[in-house]
């Protein structure tokens, strides 16, 4: 398998928070969902994957190359769109355009003008007066617009009401369709991620606690509901995560190892990583 994003070993420390020998493996043509809660080193992360702070340890490779030596021979294949927007906020969509094709050797401009009309942004409208949505798109629209074949984004659908961020996911899905085009993207909003990732990795309290397909996530995990009388018969081996409440409890199972009859809800990929670190098995 080639993998067009490899952090092998990465670590990171300051003084009251470690990234900790953090491996993650994207698979060329897929996308891989980044979840976690804050301060779990999402953002740390991805820093270092774009050489933005200097790594303690490990290695960050990029479409086969080294992120911190050869970042010179990437940079027109990565796309990136980070939560707060980049840009001057006294330019325009216009003069951004004109910017950008001085630095970008493959910089598109009729594609970044027909993604402008597509996202609805007026060429000669100040930045500052755009809402998040509108940066947001204009974001997307330049790290789409350079022959990106990864899109690195921290954030990209935060903030946004449901109809601009189901328009962001199509423009993905879109993205993705090219089998050499690949994306990794970190979000607090998981349903999101349900609907369009291949795979998914969370990180928690600075080190990964899963990096797996997001069908085996979903197929192999279930909502255990039982008695505490019921859950001491329970192996605690295939028991992820529990909650307790005055009915009994709900436990984070591996639903083909249960045996006898039990009653177990499928769970969502928000479920798996709230179990995961809600509460410790006993």
């Amino acid at each position: 398998m080639e993998y067009v994003l490899k952090l092998e070993n990465v670590t990171k420390v300051y003084k009251d928070f470690k990234l900790d020998n953090v491996n993650i493996n994207l698979p060329k043509g897929c996308i891989m969902g980044f979840i976690g809660e804050n301060g779990a080193g999402k953002t740390t992360a991805i820093k270092l994957i774009l050489d933005l702070i200097n790594r303690d340890d490990g290695t960050i490779t990029i479409l086969g190359k080294d992120n911190k030596t050869e970042m010179n021979l990437i940079k027109e294949n990565i796309g990136v769109v980070l939560d707060e927007s980049s840009f001057p906020e006294n330019l325009n969509a216009s003069e951004i355009n004109h910017i950008l094709k001085k630095i970008y050797k493959n910089w598109d401009e009729n594609k970044f003008f027909k993604l402008l009309d597509k996202f609805s942004i007026l060429q000669n409208k100040s930045i500052k007066d755009y809402s998040r949505g509108m940066k947001m798109k204009l974001s997307i629209a330049v790290s789409l617009s350079h022959d990106s074949k990864i899109l690195i984004m921290d954030e990209a659908t935060s903030g946004l009401d449901p109809i601009i961020r189901e328009e962001i996911l199509d423009i993905f899905l879109e993205f993705i369709q090219d089998e050499s085009n690949s994306i990794f993207v970190s979000s607090h909003i998981i349903s999101d991620l349900e609907k369009i990732c291949d795979y998914i990795t969370f990180i928690h309290k600075g080190k990964i606690i899963f990096s797996e397909a997001k069908d085996d996530l979903l197929d192999n995990y279930g909502i255990l509901k039982c008695s505490e009388v019921e859950y001491k018969n329970i192996d605690k081996n295939i028991v992820k995560g529990i909650k307790r409440n005055k009915f009994g409890l709900e436990a984070l199972v591996l639903k083909n190892k249960i045996r006898g009859n039990y009653v177990i809800d499928k769970a969502s990929i928000e479920d798996i990583m709230i179990f995961h670190i809600k509460e410790q098995v006993q």
